[in-house]
């Protein structure tokens, strides 16, 4: 299934999130007239829970997006957050997915998504406990369960424009990259970005290096601005993270440069449009420092398929691939100039027809 827009974006579930912080299901219960309402006008709709890894909702990427889609498609079906309609449920480590995965179950939900390759196992195993539960496991696959769906994204795709765009737009022809955890969810962003960067390289008769260096870690934004410095200071001037909440302390620190300097250094946000966290202001104007930003549209996923649950058409058993062509990947405008535009379209349609084929992995 396609999606409808390559940039959509979920504004009305950003007013929310300031309000969400931590939540377990004690402190979800909803005795309002609005929940009660819905619940009664909306008996036929399958509840949903989500499932957070360690980064939480307002980590302004992966979580955020999903978490944004949610919203829309209770929205979408007049339900309010809460046990009769739509709710998250926060992690703040690795032992509390299985505890947060029994309260969502205890709580009644039919529908429970684990956002994040962490709750794989934890998925997995609730998942064979409860087969009268749909379960949605989003950036890893788990086979041979009739009522598990699982959907992955082809992120080395977006990560290949990602490339391009930092390739043509580099002034000191050096580029960096911040991984998150090196694992493989994360390496396929570094194999793509640095095939797209050694592509756009080559069309401009140029050597660009590529820096790439792993926090450890995604809840690490003090990490993540450590390692921007040191990039930054080695005359790198355009950086693209996978890192998830590590990647703001890169955004903290391209703000800080840009404010000061009159070198200008550029940020590659992720899995969400990430614009608004590249503003600034100097010398009383406004300005932005976000190139452009890879979109993996799990959003859209989560709506798609809390929909088809919803509708008995949930693909259980199913491995569901988003990529460029069903516009589940992609690449947003951002600062780009017409003519880099007009290159990372042409790379996208020729990524689609099978052109070009972008690498998965760093081997």
């Amino acid at each position: 299934m396609k999606f409808n827009k390559l940039g959509l974006l979920f504004m009305a579930g950003a007013v929310l999130l300031a309000a969400c912080g931590g939540t377990t299901d004690s402190s979800n219960k909803s005795s309002s007239t609005e929940t009660a309402g819905s619940q009664q006008a909306n008996n036929d709709i399958k509840t949903v829970a989500f499932i957070t890894d360690t980064n939480g909702v307002d980590d302004r990427s992966f979580n955020q997006s999903a978490w944004e889609g949610m919203v829309e498609w209770g929205d979408e079906n007049n339900l309010a957050r809460g046990n009769a309609g739509y709710q998250y449920f926060q992690s703040s480590n690795e032992s509390d997915y299985i505890p947060n995965i029994d309260q969502a179950l205890n709580a009644g939900f039919q529908t429970v998504f684990g956002i994040g390759y962490k709750l794989v196992s934890s998925m997995e195993e609730q998942a064979k406990a409860n087969p009268n539960v749909n379960f949605v496991m989003v950036d890893e696959v788990i086979s041979g369960l009739d009522n598990v769906v699982s959907a992955t994204f082809k992120s080395e795709e977006a990560a290949y424009l990602a490339g391009l765009a930092a390739a043509y737009t580099t002034k000191t022809d050096k580029v960096g990259f911040i991984g998150g955890v090196q694992v493989a969810v994360i390496e396929v962003f570094d194999a793509g970005f640095r095939q797209g960067v050694a592509d756009a390289a080559k069309d401009l008769g140029k050597d660009i290096k590529v820096v790439s260096q792993y926090a450890g870690a995604f809840d690490a934004p003090d990490k993540g601005r450590t390692i921007a410095q040191a990039m930054y200071a080695q005359d790198i001037d355009v950086i693209y993270a996978a890192a998830g909440a590590t990647g703001n302390g890169l955004f903290q620190e391209a703000k800080s440069l840009n404010e000061v300097q009159d070198k200008k250094v550029w940020v590659i946000g992720v899995d969400r449009d990430q614009t608004e966290e590249g503003n600034y202001e100097k010398d009383g104007e406004k300005l932005n420092f976000t190139l452009a930003s890879t979109l993996k549209q799990v959003g859209e996923t989560v709506k798609d398929l809390a929909t088809k649950a919803n509708s008995g058409e949930f693909p259980g058993g199913e491995h569901i691939v988003y990529g460029l062509e069903e516009e589940g990947v992609g690449l947003t405008d951002g600062q780009l100039t017409e003519d880099v535009k007009n290159k990372i379209e042409t790379a996208r349609q020729a990524i689609i027809d099978g052109t070009i084929t972008v690498k998965a992995t760093l081997k």
